[in-house]
């Protein structure tokens, strides 16, 4: 994908003029982002997406729940078993041109071992899960409706993305294309259907136990146990 683009461009007459200006601009943009993480704090929610700072509004119960949830099965099963490292809010993956703090995130092993107590720029992540909201959905979703997180994330080698709908209660999963560098769907899951992740080994979970208190208590001694 980012070769045939490279390959369009060099077709043009004023691909030079075209190219000096795109690398001044990013030259602009690369120390707006500098002074981004400068002001970034533990209080707030924002991200820089294409050298723009996105602030993050409080959001519903339904959203906080169905983090909290999910952030309780992945975190306890990924520790017992000692799979990587997950992450929610405020942990900060730095691309190539733009910085996010998605909802969830997991590392495999290897590069959570890199990791230290110091560090707040994290790499591409194996698996983010965002959980849409009203203001968010645009960048969350695929590039078709304008998500630019959805193309930014398959470009850096994302391997498994989750987009859960806490109205619909719903979820859906997407597998990287390593050929394409895009993703494609793998499934759209509801309340009576089963998750099994592609990145986290083992990794199984009824859906509704991201959106249920109490199939969440059982789902965990369940994925403890085993």
């Amino acid at each position: 994908m980012i070769t045939s683009r490279v390959a369009d461009l060099l077709e043009a007459p004023d691909a030079k003029l075209v190219i000096e200006r795109a690398q001044a601009i990013l030259n602009d943009e690369a120390q707006r982002r500098k002074e981004f993480r400068e002001w970034l704090r533990d209080d707030v929610k924002a991200e820089f997406i294409n050298g723009v700072v996105v602030m993050h509004s409080p959001v519903k119960r339904r959203h906080l729940e169905a983090s909290k949830y999910l952030v309780n099965l992945l975190q306890n099963y990924v520790t017992v078993h000692n799979l990587g490292e997950v992450d929610f809010e405020k942990a900060l993956v730095a691309l190539s041109r733009n910085d996010y703090e998605p909802d969830i995130c997991y590392w495999n092993k290897e590069i959570a071992a890199s990791f230290h107590d110091d560090q707040m720029e994290h790499p591409a992540p194996d698996l983010i899960v965002e959980i849409l909201s009203r203001t968010t959905t645009g960048r969350d979703r695929a590039t078709s409706v304008g998500g630019i997180k959805f193309e930014d994330y398959a470009a850096h080698g994302v391997r498994e993305y989750w987009m859960i709908d806490p109205v619909r209660q719903s979820l859906e999963q997407y597998k990287l294309d390593e050929d394409l560098m895009a993703f494609e769907e793998v499934a759209v899951l509801f309340v009576n259907d089963t998750l099994e992740s592609l990145t986290i080994p083992g990794f199984r979970i009824p859906v509704r136990a991201i959106f249920d208190k109490s199939v969440n208590l059982i789902t965990l001694q369940v994925l403890i146990r085993e």
